[in-house]
Order: C-alpha cells, then sequence, then structure tokens
C-alpha cells in the first residue's frame, strides 16, 4: 500500500491531531466537515485548516476526488451516513480507515458500500482516548486489507494492529470496553455527585481507595467529569452504539446498562450545551462539576 493523499472526514479534535500528525506522509491533505458550511463556525475552522496546511474541500465529491486514503473521523451517529456520502465518489483502489466507535452491524453495512464502489474498508477499534497518545493512540484493525494497512501504520510509527480479517471483531472489542470504560464515567458522575450532595465524599472515596488501591480517586474522579463535560455528546453517541452491539450479541439480551450510560452522558451534555459548566476551568476539581449539577436542586422555590 503506498498512499499520495490523505482525506479527513470530520475535522473536529480528532481529525484535526490526525492531519497533524500524519500530514508529513503524504503530499498533501485534505480535509471536509460539515462544520465548514455553518456560518458560525466556518471561519475559524477554514483559519485553522490553513494554518494546519490542511485543504478544506467544500464538498464530500471533493475530497474523495483527491484522496487514495479516506479516514472518517466523525460522531458514532454519523458512522453509515459517512460511508453513504462517501461510497459514490470514492476512488477505485482507495483505503477507507474508519476511526468511528460504532457497533459491528453499522460497521458491516458501511464496509459494503464501501466495497461495492470498488474501494477497501477497514474498521479501527480506538482503544482509549486520542488525545494523550495522538496518532499513537492504540488501534485494532479488522477487514480484508487489515493486517496491510496496519503495517503501513506501524511504519509510521503509530500503534495499529490487525485483529482479524473479519468485519466487526475490532468494532466489538472497542464496544464491550466502552460499556465499562463509559459506564465507570456515568457511576461516577452520578455517585460522587450524590455523595457531594449528601455532604459524604469523605467517606466514600477512602473506601474505594480502599477497594482499588491503585486508582487515584480523586484525581480520576476530576478527568471523568471533564471528559463528560467536554465530550458527553460524542459518548451518548457511542454509547447508543455500544448498546446496538449488545442487542447484536443475540435476541433476548437487552442493553439495560449500555441504554443507561448512554442516557447519563447525553444528561451531562445537555446541561453542557446550557452553559450549566460555563467559566469551570482545565485543571477544575470533580467538586466544581458536581457543585454544578446540584446548584438547580439547591435553589430555593
Amino acid at each position: 500500500m503506498k498512499f499520495e493523499h490523505m482525506g479527513m472526514v470530520g475535522y473536529g479534535e480528532v481529525g484535526k491531531i490526525f492531519t497533524a500528525g500524519l500530514k508529513d506522509r503524504f503530499s498533501g491533505s485534505s480535509a471536509w466537515d460539515l462544520k465548514f458550511e455553518v456560518p458560525a463556525l466556518r471561519e475559524e475552522q477554514l483559519a485553522h485548516a490553513a494554518q494546519a496546511g490542511v485543504a478544506a474541500c467544500i464538498s464530500m465529491a471533493e475530497l474523495c476526488g483527491c484522496s487514495d486514503l479516506l479516514v472518517s473521523a466523525v460522531t458514532a451517529s454519523n458512522t453509515l451516513a459517512v460511508a453513504q456520502a462517501a461510497a459514490p465518489h470514492i476512488r477505485r483502489g482507495a483505503v477507507f480507515l474508519d476511526l468511528n466507535s460504532a457497533s459491528p452491524g453499522t460497521k458491516q453495512q458501511a464496509a459494503a458500500l464501501i466495497d461495492a464502489a470498488g474501494a477497501h474498508y477497514v474498521e479501527a477499534g480506538v482503544m482509549t482516548s486520542v488525545p494523550p497518545y495522538g496518532i499513537r493512540v492504540p488501534m485494532l484493525l479488522g477487514g480484508a486489507r487489515a493486517a496491510e494497512l496496519a503495517a503501513v501504520l506501524a511504519a509510521w510509527g503509530m500503534d495499529a494492529k490487525a485483529v482479524s480479517e473479519k468485519l466487526g471483531v475490532a468494532s466489538a472489542i472497542k464496544m464491550c470496553r466502552s460499556v465499562m470504560i463509559k459506564g465507570l464515567e456515568a457511576l461516577v458522575i452520578e455517585s460522587y455527585t450524590t455523595a457531594r450532595a449528601y455532604g459524604v465524599e469523605a467517606h466514600v472515596l477512602p473506601t474505594l481507595a480502599e477497594t482499588f488501591p491503585s486508582i487515584d480517586w480523586e484525581k480520576q474522579g476530576a478527568y471523568f467529569f471533564s471528559r463528560v463535560v467536554q465530550h458527553g455528546q460524542r459518548r451518548a453517541e457511542e454509547m447508543r452504539e455500544a448498546a446496538h452491539t449488545v442487542h447484536e450479541a443475540g435476541p433476548g439480551f437487552d442493553p439495560f446498562m449500555a441504554s443507561a450510560i448512554a442516557d447519563k452522558q447525553q444528561w451531562v451534555a445537555d446541561q453542557a450545551r446550557a452553559g450549566l459548566f460555563k467559566g469551570i476551568g482545565k485543571d477544575a476539581r470533580w467538586q466544581d462539576y458536581a457543585d454544578r449539577l446540584l446548584a438547580p436542586a439547591r435553589k430555593e422555590p
């Protein structure tokens, strides 16, 4: 596999990190994002792309036309929509790398569209948060060309491993992990905020440390709160895909937990969108977030 031009679908946090980290591997890099069409966001996004040396495309068709490696890094709910939009325009022989957190069934539907267009679909399960690692974030790849692409990415300094030629395996691994990790986030937010309301956090957290001494529960709590406040919408969408994954595991096996996690993540995202956490700094304590969540309940009737 040799690539000349990378196209990034989605110029958000992950898209910006990957285009910046990989631009030296290509003769050119381009991106397309729905935000490019939003007047209130367009100028800032285009300015960022220009400064980063990334060509901003006006359409999916333009992006596909110039890219032999197309990377999809959008929210989970748009995973299939991106494949549907790309399939009529993608180059024959191009590689479509899907980084999105979606269920095995969703990835298989996306792959069918891309493969039918004569391109090659490779799924990726991104196994942890991207920002601390950048392009070296651990990824599991799946699909007929997964091993070949993994070798290329590894040569670029990325942590990519092929796990199966069968589509859906990498996504299943990612989604099962997400139920646990995003579930811990939701549990911490609910537990800590409730403890704060009753004034018993000084008693609760030491018991957690006693049971799981390897975890700094104060620090981890602050990190969980901050990530959900910042990315709760994306996490809620991912957890809905995790719920689909549980449902796809077999008839009658209902995703009670995954659905509840999605609801909690969505609730925090809605509070953030409403401005509840405005002014909280990046190094805030978990108590600062919890107090904001409790503020409406503490108001006098």
